[in-house]
Order: structure tokens, then sequence, then C-alpha cells
């Protein structure tokens, strides 16, 4: 394992947070002997083909410091190769990181986490969901929780949580069910009325949400959660109980443990990771031991 490592940043992350994290997560690593490089981009675009150029140049270790956005943008960086991922989660909701069971906010204690592994060899493979050549670590999101996403993302008056908790409340007042199409496994497509549709590898989306609360990152398998045909009345009282994930025992609510799932629906923007990722329809494959990470032994579904 070469000493020399890639800190690969987003200031702007958690309103600021992400450029005042980069030095005590660095100064973690220098501390334990490691040479570090920091990568910055002008855009998404850019620190996205400067963390590939890091990772072909043969970096001992990519260190993602933000958001579920940066770790996204780090998946796509480190996917498919032997190269390790740190988390040194510092965003608005670090789902990623919560998944993983890593230090959340805390930038000096995630540095000495992917210090320690590196020294010690504690690299895990998880499994990763793939949509083309787009990869994803927690949660797809397809449905009414999509279009919370949305209708926030047009709100560019109003900042922070509270400009969902807005969002929310409008999509209630336009709420409707959606037709959708699904496939599991390659199986034959069949048409169901649904709420949302949500593919998960982690947990939770949504910062802590926890819309697949049984799904583990590393058992080859995707938990895919259906909110059914509901009413308005019925959907304010089932989404509450997804911040303690027993949701899933609502009549209303299924759950499915599938390798690949093809989803179709008109006018249903999917996000994964909290980012756009298109109109459906799509097809999305979970990907075993797709990425290494650097840290603790992964937590069960009764963790928490």
């Amino acid at each position: 394992m070469t000493s020399e490592i890639t800190l690969f940043v987003n200031p702007t992350a958690g309103r600021g947070r992400g450029a005042h994290a980069a030095q005590p997560a660095a100064s973690a690593l220098r501390a334990a002997g490691f040479s570090v490089r920091t990568v910055l981009g002008e855009d998404a675009d850019d620190a996205l083909r400067r963390a590939r150029e890091a990772v072909a140049g043969g970096t001992g270790a990519l260190i993602a410091v933000g958001g579920d956005g940066m770790m996204s943008l780090a998946l796509q960086a480190v996917a498919g190769t032997l190269t390790p991922l740190g988390v040194v989660a510092v965003g608005t909701g670090n789902d990623f990181a919560r998944a993983l069971g890593m230090p959340i906010r805390d930038p000096a204690a995630a540095g000495r986490l992917a210090a320690e592994a590196l020294k010690g060899g504690a690299v895990r493979e998880i499994d990763l969901g793939r949509v083309g050549e787009r990869w994803f670590g927690s949660v797809l999101a397809s449905g009414f929780d999509s279009r919370v996403n949305d209708r926030g993302n047009r709100m560019r008056w109003v900042g922070g949580r509270f400009k969902y908790d807005l969002a929310i409340l409008a999509e209630l007042a336009a709420f409707k069910p959606i037709s959708y199409r699904i496939s599991l496994d390659g199986g034959p497509f069949r048409e169901i009325e649904a709420t949302l549709i949500a593919v998960g590898n982690g947990s939770t989306y949504g910062g802590g949400m926890r819309i697949c609360a049984d799904a583990v990152m590393d058992d080859g398998l995707f938990d895919v959660t259906v909110v059914g045909d509901c009413s308005r009345t019925t959907l304010l009282k089932v989404f509450p109980k997804v911040y303690k994930g027993t949701h899933l025992g609502h009549p209303v609510v299924t759950v499915h443990r599938v390798c690949s799932i093809a989803i179709e629906a008109v006018g249903v923007t999917a996000y994964a990771d909290g980012e756009p990722l298109g109109p459906l329809p799509l097809t999305a494959t979970c990907v075993p031991g797709a990425a290494r990470v650097l840290g603790p032994v992964l937590p069960g579904p009764s963790d928490g």
C-alpha cells in the first residue's frame, strides 16, 4: 500500500463544512505517516476527472470529504477498482456514511479511522447499485420521494431542511398514485399502482429516513421497498414511520429482495444517493463487492 493518498474535497458541503473538515482529516492522516494530496474540482465533472486520474495513477486511497453528493462522485471513481475509499462525512444527509457505521461530522475521527484502516488492512468490500454507467451506494428513489426532490430543487428562495419540508407539503397537496411497470430479477413485467419504489443498497436516504431499513450493503441484494396505492390520509400515517423503519410492517408496504429491478413509469425522475439520475425507465443491478471501503465492520439490520 503506497503511503501517498488523495483527499477528495467538496469545499461547499454542509454549508462550508467541507472546507473546514479537510484540514483535521488531513492532519490525522499525516500524523499517521501518510503523504496527502488534495484534489479540488472547478465543478462536479472536473472533480470526477481529477479523482479518476488519482485512482488511475495508483493513489493508496481516495478519501472523500463532503456529503452524499461527494460520496457519489467518489464511488464513480473507485467502483470496480482496488483503490479503497475513505469517508469523511460532513454534509447534510450523510446516508452513505451512516449505513457504513462511519463517524458523522467528526472529520478528525474519520481521518484517524481511515489511517488506522489503511495501516491495519481493514478494508471491506461492499456492493454497489449500477444503472448504466452510474453507480450508487445508498438508495435509488422513484415516485413521491423523487418528486419531493424535484420540487425542492426548484425552490431557490429557501434552503436547508425546511425547503424539503415545504416540498413534501406541496407534493402531498398534489398527491396521486403512479402507474408503474416493474420486473424483478429479469422476470415478466407487471403493472402496479404505487406511491413510490425505493431500491436500497443501503438502508437510509434523506438524512436518516430508513426507507429500506433492513438493507445490508454486502449481501449481494437490493431491498426494494414498494409503498403501494394508498390515500393521502394513509400516506400521512405511514410517512412518519419511515424515520424508525417501522413503516415496513404496514399493509400498504411490501419489500422484495432482488439482484436487479427494471422500473418504468411516465413523468417520474429517479434519484440515486440524492442526486438526479434521470427519467424512468431504468434497470438497476446490484454488483457484489464493487467497492472497497476503509472502516469498521458493517452494521447489520438490527444495529440501527
